[in-house]
Formats: C-alpha cells, sequence, structure tokens
C-alpha cells in the first residue's frame, strides 16, 4: 500500500471532529490532545504580535495533518490553528502516532518530503516580505494560491480557499487597507476576480508576470 494510502487508512478509524470557523482548534502554550488529520476544510496556521498583528505562516488543507514537530519533537506549541471553514478533522494521540511511524517507516519519509515542500512555501514568503513591492507582493501570493489550493474553472482558476483581504494580509505581512488597493489594480486590469468570498485568477501566466516569479 503507498505511503499516503496507509497514512490515511490509519486516521480513518479514528474521532472525529468537527469545528467551525474561528474556533480554535489549538492555542499557544497548549499541550495537544493528538495529532489532528485534516478532512474537510482549511486552517490557519499563526501567530500574533505584540502589537496585536497577526502574521499567517501556512494553510492546511484536505489531507494535511498537524501539529508536526510537536507529534515528533515534543516541543511546545507557540501558534494558533484556527479553522478558515468548517472543518473536519480526526485526532489520534500523540502515542498512536509515534508508534505508527515506527512500524512505517515509509511514511515517516514521505511527512519528512511534505515538510520540506512546506518549508520551500516558507522561503517563498520570506522572499514577498524582503523584496518587491506591494502590488508584486500581492499578486505574487495570489499566483502561489492558485497554485496550491486551485480548482480549474470556465473563468479561470478559483482559489478555493475562502480568503478576505484581511487574510491575505496576514499571509504577506501588510495592512488591509494595502492589500485592497492593489487588489483592485489587479481586478482593473483583468488578472483577477471574485465569487462571493473568493478570488478568480483570471490568467495565472498574465499574473505571474506581474510578481516576484516573472523570472523564474
Amino acid at each position: 500500500m503507498r505511503p499516503r494510502n496507509l497514512f490515511e487508512q490509519f486516521f480513518s478509524t479514528s474521532r472525529l471532529f468537527s469545528y467551525k470557523k474561528g474556533d480554535i482548534i489549538i492555542r499557544p502554550d497548549e499541550v495537544p490532545q493528538g495529532v489532528y488529520f485534516l478532512q474537510k476544510g482549511f486552517v490557519r496556521f499563526y501567530n500574533i504580535s505584540d502589537e496585536g498583528e497577526e502574521l499567517t505562516f501556512l494553510i492546511f488543507k484536505p489531507g494535511d495533518f498537524f501539529p508536526v514537530r510537536f507529534a515528533i519533537t515534543d516541543e511546545s506549541i507557540t501558534y494558533y490553528y484556527e479553522p478558515m471553514t468548517s472543518v473536519d478533522v480526526r485526532r489520534v494521540s500523540t502515542e498512536l502516532f509515534r508508534i505508527f511511524l515506527k512500524k512505517n517507516p515509509e511514511v515517516l519519509y514521505e511527512i519528512a518530503g511534505s515538510i520540506l515542500l512546506r518549508l520551500r512555501t516558507v522561503f517563498e514568503r520570506m522572499q514577498y516580505l524582503a523584496y518587491g513591492n506591494a502590488y508584486e507582493k500581492v499578486a505574487s501570493i495570489l499566483y502561489v494560491f492558485s497554485k496550491e489550493y486551485g480548482k480549474e474553472e470556465k473563468e479561470g482558476v478559483l482559489i478555493t480557499v475562502p480568503m478576505t483581504h484581511k487574510d491575505i494580509a496576514s499571509v504577506i505581512g501588510m495592512t488591509r487597507e494595502t492589500v485592497s488597493v492593489e487588489m483592485g489594480k489587479l481586478s482593473e486590469k483583468g488578472l483577477i476576480s471574485h465569487e462571493g468570498k473568493y478570488v478568480v485568477v483570471k490568467n495565472p501566466e498574465k499574473l505571474r508576470k506581474e510578481s516576484l516569479l516573472k523570472s523564474s
């Protein structure tokens, strides 16, 4: 059996929990009750500065699990895990999860690959924060999200995570007002549109050329 299928099978018989948007699944300095496998919905992984500013590091999608570091190292949690939509998660104890990994090292190898991909996402984010102007940063994150969470539709690529301007601002370390201005520019150029709470990237290649990824 493939490692991914084995992983999903392991969680399939565990207890199912449901959360609403805005609930907190795990808080900083809280000992997690186990390892969570995200079955439905999206979960935001973020922190809050002393000034009250939020910075989103990752958005987990179906098939992801968390908290990875605690599950393997027992290091304390210093971040929030909050649903962006209604979510269903399956949870197993940390002890059972570690036993499972020891019995199935091929799954651990797959997890290591997943962690490396997430690190790449973080490194890209650091690039956005360090270089470019506000317009390029917004174009970059929307392009990346279209690849990571996109669904092909007639009008373009629908980003399946419902994100407000405030949510986008928390990902790239900008104010909501600035994001709104730059999103307006992208809309005027016909590069993006909206379907309710969702962003549609009408032409991903043209959006890439407006972003910090134009030379990649």
